[in-house]
């Protein structure tokens, strides 16, 4: 009767065994199947990344022989051609910003430089956003003649401005 239930016990032990193992296995397979996808995807978007780098490579390349073979003209067009998405990012900055609805309350004082507070505030808004000169100069170029120079102090004059 022992040998019964001893040999009843260890058929059931074997089962319980050969299930875990083929749950594992399982496991592992599945576990391999998902990570050669992850790597196959990683693969495809690092070829894609390396064709889209190669080109536009290849295109500075020809842009550079198109300025002579002066990578500086070469940046300075690209830099021209992105100038107004800069100027766009510029505006977009402070045009969400209503004057109209910002109350100041102004005690009527002004400060060493005779501007009241109000005129501070709004002076100060405005320098928060680098004026387009500064936005020239950072590239490497010269604002044109036409829209404006600097003075002595380092501001901007415009040509308006001068004649007066």
């Amino acid at each position: 009767m022992q040998a019964n239930v001893i040999v009843a016990q260890e058929v059931e032990k074997r089962r319980i065994v050969i299930e875990a193992e083929a749950e594992a296995e399982q496991k592992r397979v599945q576990a391999k199947g998902e990570a050669d996808a992850i790597f196959a995807k990683m693969g495809a978007e690092a070829e894609g990344l390396y064709e889209i780098l190669t080109k536009q490579a290849k295109g500075y390349d020809k842009m550079i022989r198109a300025a002579g073979g002066d990578a500086n003209k070469a940046y300075m067009l690209l830099l021209l051609e992105k100038l107004p998405e800069l100027v766009r990012t510029q505006v977009e900055a402070i045009k969400g910003i209503n004057i109209d609805k910002v109350t100041v309350w102004d005690n009527g004082g002004q400060s060493a430089d005779g501007k009241g507070s109000t005129a501070n505030f709004v002076s100060g808004l405005l320098k928060s956003v680098p004026p387009l000169a500064d936005l020239f100069e950072q590239a490497g170029m010269s604002l044109p003649e036409y829209l404006g120079k600097r003075n002595q102090s380092g501001e901007n004059e415009t040509a308006e401005a001068e004649e007066v």
